[in-house]
This record gives structure tokens, sequence and C-alpha cells, in this order.
């Protein structure tokens, strides 16, 4: 008889300000790594700097993104971890301390609990909550640097962490939006370590590392030095101000400006002022624009954001930490022809594409940064407390029930 073949399906849920992504994994136990099976991507409208500002818009959108995965996938989706994202989102490290509950002073779960809860219990202003705590190490009594104190004995256990935090009516609105589209939340996880979940290795997380997730209207930042999360931080500029000032800047429209960004778009400084001129009438509009106009607006808005950027690095590596693998960039807006080059020079450090490679399936599909994210979020879905198999479509659930069922979700206010 042959060996029964356990795999399970996995989902990350991508909610960005121009892009709603869905992937959808399967992991089959026999495997390092998981397929990627699915992919739905859907334009959203109904958000501004990752805060909802249209439900119904965002409900759609995301609708469309699930069911296009689900296609794809031959699974009906039920479950997914989402990304959480915007200005309203802060980080900060911390420290709880407690003494070991047990007479033989053995540490159990119990205690790894407790001692979160303690270090989870920070002054958070009105209307914010907490999104992730994350462990950085354990001290056990004088011994530092403990990953896994479960089973060690000791009289006192420590934890340090790294608290992210957000404002709690963004994230409600955030998860009415997904509730409605039909489906639950395993949990939430900030966009720029969803983004590293997909691209950085262990080594490189010991040795040093900054992820740059580089969206439509916000830049997210992670940062690892000795195998953990020192520092998240969110830049509220993205990509789409970069479209906007061409808007201005040229006088012509947001679509026209869209495809000068894609076409012609290129990270550097002007070098000089040039008559090479670029007619718009392929665009459907009037008049020229010149390239080194496109230049000149793009690189200063990109010197602002990574700018920005480097404060925000800096302030992550006050402690003396280093960058020993460099820093990533991606997203979206990472698409720009030299941009790592752009950055580099700002940035004074080695700094390269972030891509998503190695695995099968549909992976030629998702290996445009713009998927880096989602591919994180359905490996972090993987690791959920709720890890979850999903129903293949038409199991289960009969067609009819299920219709109803969205009918009445559409009722509900």
């Amino acid at each position: 008889m042959a060996a029964q073949k356990h795999e399970a399906t996995f989902v990350g849920l991508d909610i960005g300000t121009s892009k709603v992504v869905c992937v959808v994994g399967l992991h089959q136990q026999d495997l390092a790594t998981p397929s990627i099976i699915g992919l739905g991507v859907a334009p959203v409208t109904g958000l501004k700097r990752g805060v909802v500002t249209d439900v119904e818009e965002t409900v759609s959108a995301i609708t469309t993104a699930l069911e296009e995965a689900e296609r794809m996938s031959g699974v009906a989706i039920e479950r997914a971890t989402i990304n959480i994202d915007g200005a309203h989102v802060q980080s900060t490290n911390t420290s709880g301390v407690v003494a070991v509950a047990r007479a033989d002073r053995e540490i159990v779960a119990e205690d790894l609990a407790r001692v979160e809860a303690v270090a989870s219990a920070v002054n958070l202003e009105a209307n914010r909550q907490i999104i992730s705590v994350i462990p950085k190490s354990y001290h056990v009594d004088d011994q530092r640097g403990v990953t896994d104190p479960v089973g060690m004995h000791g009289i006192k256990l420590e934890m340090d962490a790294h608290i992210i935090a957000g404002a709690m009516p963004a994230i409600k609105n955030l998860d009415n939006a997904v509730f409605r589209s039909g489906i639950a939340i395993n949990q939430h996880i900030v966009t720029p370590i969803a983004a590293a979940k997909a691209l950085v290795s262990n080594q490189q997380k010991d040795l040093g590392v900054a992820v740059v997730h580089f969206g439509s209207e916000t830049t997210g930042i992670v940062v690892y030095s000795a195998g953990v999360i020192i520092f998240t931080g969110i830049v509220p500029l993205g990509s789409n101000h970069i479209t906007k000032d061409l808007v201005y800047g040229l006088r012509t429209s947001l679509e026209v400006a869209e495809k000068l960004k894609v076409e012609h778009g290129v990270a550097r400084k002007p070098k000089g002022k040039t008559n090479h001129k670029l007619s718009l009438e392929e665009y459907g509009s009037a008049g020229n624009v010149y390239q080194y106009d496109i230049d000149t607006i793009i690189s200063s808005r990109l010197e602002e954001i990574f700018v920005m950027v480097k404060d925000q690095l800096q302030k992550a590596l006050e402690g003396g930490e280093t960058l020993g693998s460099g820093i990533i960039i991606t997203g979206g807006g990472a698409n720009m022809p030299e941009l790592t080059h752009f950055a580099r020079s700002i940035l004074n450090t080695p700094t390269h594409l972030g891509r998503v490679t190695g695995y099968t399936g549909i992976s030629d599909k998702i290996s445009d940064p713009l998927f880096t994210s989602a591919v994180g979020l359905m490996l972090l879905d993987m690791e959920a407390p709720t890890s979850h198999s999903h129903r293949k479509l038409g199991q289960a659930l009969p067609g009819i029930i299920g219709k109803i069922k969205s009918i009445f979700k559409g009722l509900m206010p």
C-alpha cells in the first residue's frame, strides 16, 4: 500500500494601496518548501497609505483576488494571514521578567506566556493595539541569549521583545473588509516583515540585513541583527507619489503620468539639460515632454524617500549594529530601472533587488517584486497557531448553500 500523502494549503493576502494580491501555497510533508498553486491580483482604490477609506470597494477587490486565486488553485479559501500597513504602524523594543512558577524551577510553556504578557504591558496611546509581540531573546538567571528556555531550570525568566502596534480603527476597518469578503483571519503581519520572510535567510539575519518594501504609498522597513528583528518602521511615501509629482510637474493626466513612469522612468539624477523629447500622442494626449524633466522629477522624490529610509536605518542601528548582508529592496516600486544603484548612493550600503525564487508550481508568476509580501504572508500562514487545510472547491459546501451564504453576507451591515 502506498504511503498516504499529507498536504495542506496556506494563504497569504496582501492588501495594498493599489493592488490586492492573494497567494495560495501547497505544502507536502515530504517537501522542504511549498509549491505555489494559486495567484489572484485585483486593483483596489479603497485604501490610502495602507488605510481603508472605502469599505465596499476594498471588499470588492479582496473578493476578486480571492476568487481568481481559488480558480487557479482549485481550493476554497476560508482563512488567510493578512498584512498591516500604513504610517500608523509603530514599533518599540521592550522586556519583561517573571519568577519561574514550578517548585522544581523547570521552565514550561506557561512561563513563556506569562513573561510575554509582562513584556507586552507597554503604555499605548488611546485607540492603539498590539499587532505582534516578537521574542528577541530569553535570559534564564544570569545566562543570556537563550533561544528556547522551555525545559531549562532557573529562578528568573526574562524576555527581550520587539513590539509592533497600530491604530485600532485602521486595523478593525481592514478586518471588517476581509470578513465581509467571506474569510477568517489567522494573523496580522506588517508588510516589511512579510516581505523579509520570503527573501531573507537565517545567515543574512545573523550578519545583519535590512529589507525595504517600496510600495505604492508607503515604504516599509525591517532590520535584523544577530538573527532577530531590532526595528520596523514605515515611511509614508511610495511610488504613487512619483506618479503624482509627474502629473503636476508635466501638467498631464494621472494615466499618462503612470505610463511615463513605467515606460521611461529611470532612477537617476539628470546629468545635464538635453533636448530629448517624448511625444504624448501615443498616450492619447497632446504635446511633448522632456526626458530631462522626467528624470528630475523622479530623482527628487526618490531622494526624499531614501533619505527618510536612511534616517530610519540610522535610528535602527544606533546601538552599533551593522548590516553585513546589506539592504534588500522589494515591492512594486522596486521595478524601476537602476533603483538599487540610486538607493545605494544615498544609503551608502550594498543594496540589491529582492525577488522570490526557489519555489515550484507557478513560481514564474510570483518572481515580480510586487508579489514578495504576499508570498511571505503565505509562508507565515504555515506557522500560524491556527494553521489549517482548506477544502478543495466543490467539497463540503454545496454550491447553492454557498450562494445563499453570499446573499446573506451582502445584506449584513
